[in-house]
């Protein structure tokens, strides 16, 4: 049976109500995400002033970053802020602790479609469909796995980490903050990921690797580029 995802309709019985920070792909898909598979009501974005555009987005009210808590008080609201890991997910991390700062707590997505065997999953990860999180996993906070990715057992994923998608993780490995893992990139038990570290597309990472430090190949060597200078 082919099931057509475009024309599920939204769930009927929303509990929490949620902010979407974004006004671009990640934006639309989350309200996508949330809309079809999730508990949480969509009830409006918000975004920088400057890149304040529009009054409403997906027939909901855009609001601008700066004035959020007039808007949509913490009392009232979650934030949810999935964008784009640019900067060594710098970015990602300032808004974050920025919103948090405001008295904002946050949701976390995580598909149905996920096999979910992890001991813990932070808050404001964005976990879409096909990944395997085995036993004994621990997931921080402010992370994105993208679709299809596999994390080995007693693996730790600290917070601000960006997977891109169909990565391997092996068992006992540990991912530090900020880092960024390309596409179909493949790493082995064992090994430590280094803060802001950045692993370029269909990687082998055998070795664990220095922070700030750009790895690319198979197997993965490091390149003269800092990952700050990369992406």
């Amino acid at each position: 049976m082919i099931i057509n995802y475009m024309n599920i309709q939204p769930m009927s019985t929303k509990t929490k109500k949620v902010v979407i920070f974004g006004l671009n792909d990640l934006a639309e898909l989350a309200h996508f995400y949330l809309t079809t598979d999730s508990e949480y009501e969509v009830v409006g974005f918000t975004v920088n002033q400057e890149y304040k555009n529009v009054d409403f987005f997906k027939s909901l009210p855009v609001v601008e970053f700066e004035d959020i808590v007039n808007k949509f008080p913490p009392s009232d609201v979650s934030l949810f802020i999935p964008i784009t890991g640019v900067k060594m997910n710098e970015l990602r991390k300032k808004l974050y602790l920025s919103a948090k700062k405001m008295g904002y707590q946050f949701i976390s997505y995580v598909s149905s479609k996920t096999t979910n065997f992890a001991e813990s999953i932070g808050e404001n990860c964005f976990i879409l469909e096909d990944n395997t999180l085995q036993p004994f996993t621990k997931i921080g906070n402010n992370v994105v796995l993208w679709s299809g990715n596999h994390i080995g057992h007693h693996s730790v994923i600290e917070d601000h980490v960006f997977f891109t998608s169909h990565i391997v993780l092996s068992g006992h490995c540990v991912v530090k903050q900020k880092s960024w893992i390309g596409v179909n990139s493949t790493i082995r038990d064992g090994v430590t990921i280094g803060e802001s570290c950045l692993i370029g597309m269909g990687s082998l990472v055998t070795k664990s690797t220095d922070d700030f430090g750009f790895y690319l190949g198979s197997p993965a060597k490091k390149q003269n580029n800092k990952s700050i200078d990369v992406l």
